[in-house]
């Protein structure tokens, strides 16, 4: 690979990333399995854009590859629940068709409802820039690491722990609204115990 085509896919990877991962958790609704997924669409054009070369629309095209993983790991997921629940049952009738499911034009509002679920007060303070950081900012683990003044593998494991805690609260993939919304937006810092006993401002 080309440094040129390197240097683009990093471009292209750090201004589409949030767009990417905020489409993904729309449709499986989890912000960490979202980032995962949205690790395949890169890996694709670092194998693809190579020998092919950067597309004329590089977003839209991660944008389709993010799609069909999303789409594929609903089916499977469907597939496991379906079968665990009973074998040979039919999906019910509520369930819409998969190819009803859509990266659809407003995609700059799913980047706000991945801003708002990052910054959910479930997490501390910390952990809730440091996630923002990763997936709308689209900076790296060693990046928020050294801006913390933290090693990387710190970083990674307090990343980790946020994206874990917001699929174990089950924090809605939304933009909050009424007086919710009011009080995400004037919330003051309160106390908050971590594991360990230690208490942190979140």
């Amino acid at each position: 690979m080309t440094s040129a085509t390197q240097q683009a896919i990093d471009a292209v990877w750090r201004i589409e990333s949030a767009r990417l991962v905020a489409g993904l958790a729309r449709v499986v609704s989890d912000v960490g399995l979202a980032e995962h997924l949205a690790q395949d669409p890169l890996v694709a054009a670092l194998s693809q854009w190579p020998e092919s070369g950067v597309p004329d629309n590089p977003g839209a095209w991660l944008m389709a590859v993010a799609r069909r993983r999303g789409v594929d790991t609903i089916r499977r997921a469907v597939t496991l629940k379906s079968k665990v629940e009973l074998l040979g049952r039919e999906l019910s009738d509520h369930e819409a068709p998969m190819d009803e499911i859509e990266f659809d034009a407003h995609v700059e509002d799913d980047v706000l409802r991945l801003m708002f679920t990052a910054c959910h007060p479930v997490l501390s303070v910390e952990a809730r820039v440091a996630l923002t950081l990763k997936m709308v900012a689209g900076l790296s683990t060693e990046e928020i690491a050294r801006a913390f003044l933290v090693q990387t593998p710190t970083m990674a494991a307090r990343i980790t722990r946020a994206k874990k805690a917001l699929t174990a609260a089950a924090v809605p993939f939304e933009v909050p609204v009424g007086d919710e919304l009011a009080d995400r937006l004037g919330s003051e810092p309160v106390a908050k115990t971590e594991p360990g006993g230690t208490k942190e401002s979140t």
